[in-house]
């Protein structure tokens, strides 16, 4: 479902219903980092104070952030609901069963789960297609590194990584046929020590490019340090190193999904969906390109980025092999959503292995 049309119905229902709602509701939310990680937690807080912001009064909200993945979810989960929350957003794949399984005993909340594919009658679940925004990000690293050599910073190896592994690559390899990937696995959303571990790793391997899939800005004052490294702001803008070394990012908005969702129970409409929304729908923003991209490969990247928003053209578009030269998609054929969504294979030109 687009978030597109879930803003619409909740404008739509606000407007049949005028002023008076059907109840106040509480909204709690589960962070994996903290609120001011500067990628991925922060963005999912912004998005919990747009909603403050725009109910007023009527919602109140409430929130918990570091909280581990596993048994630690579950009972911060458990513990919202006791303290009466009516809708709960939890913000990491690794609470998929633990949001399961307290919904389970609570079947008048309504979850949603961030990332996750497993649903129920009151447990939604929502995403965005980070796989565009890492097309872009390839086609730049493509184009602006020297050496020839990109490193990959990656949390775990679960498909939505999996995936913007394989399309950053895709897109790089497009327009530098001899750019190779560097893959370190930090096994961590938020570590800042981890992370800048292993882009002095990767650095010293010969990546004069850097991109992350984790949370801290760690890997950007790493790459300052270093000096002529290219990298990229992940989940938030981090302009804090623009123009270089971060010479654009990937930026998820929450907030108009989050209002969305919480209109639908303050108005009795909430029902269980499936929400997987990129660069059209404004769930995947793309940060401002800086000055330090070439004109020309600003152009390029802008016309990629919005090929991407009106459906033109596909991340994921044949002829494309699997990493062990099986053939996966013919000439102009695209990915469909299903195996997008499981994605446990490398494409062809990567060496690395994925991680059991």
């Amino acid at each position: 479902m687009s978030f597109k049309n879930l803003i619409t119905g909740a404008i739509a229902a606000a407007a049949m219903a005028g002023s008076a709602f059907a109840q106040d509701v509480t909204v709690g939310f589960v962070y994996v980092g903290p609120v001011g990680d500067g990628g991925w937690t922060y963005e999912h807080n912004k998005g919990r104070l747009a909603v403050e912001e725009h109910f007023g009064d009527r919602v109140k909200t409430i929130y918990q952030e570091s909280v581990p993945e596993g048994a630690d979810s579950e009972r911060v989960m458990t513990q919202m609901a006791l303290q009466g929350a009516d809708l709960i957003f939890t913000t990491s794949f690794g609470y998929m069963d633990p949001t399961i399984n307290v919904a389970a005993k609570f079947p008048n909340v309504k979850f949603e789960h961030a990332t996750g594919y497993k649903r129920a009658d009151n447990v939604s679940t929502y995403s965005a297609r980070f796989y565009e925004g890492r097309a872009v990000q390839g086609h730049i690293a493509g184009r602006m590194t020297k050496t020839n050599k990109i490193g990959y910073i990656g949390s775990f190896p679960i498909p939505e990584v999996i995936r913007g592994i394989n399309s950053a690559y895709i897109h790089a390899k497009k327009v530098n046929p001899d750019v190779e990937f560097n893959i370190v696995w930090a096994y961590t959303w938020f570590d800042p020590a981890k992370e800048a571990d292993a882009a002095k790793a990767l650095i010293e391997q010969g990546a004069d490019v850097i991109l992350q899939h984790t949370d801290s800005t760690a890997p950007q004052a790493a790459a300052e340090q270093a000096g002529n490294v290219v990298t990229f702001g992940q989940a938030s803008d981090m302009s804090e190193y623009a123009p270089f070394p971060r010479v654009s990012s990937i930026i998820d908005d929450w907030a108009p999904y989050y209002i969305a969702r919480t209109q639908a129970v303050l108005d009795g409409t909430w029902t269980s969906v499936d929400t997987w929304d990129g660069i059209g729908a404004g769930m995947v923003g793309i940060g401002e390109i800086s000055s330090a991209v070439p004109a020309d490969v600003k152009a390029e990247a802008e016309a990629l980025r919005d090929a991407l928003a009106s459906g033109e053209y596909h991340a994921f578009t044949g002829p494309l092999n699997k990493q062990d030269g099986s053939a996966w998609l013919a000439d102009g054929e695209t990915a469909d959503d299903g195996t997008l969504a499981g994605m446990n294979f490398y494409v062809e030109g990567l060496t690395a292995t994925i991680p059991n």
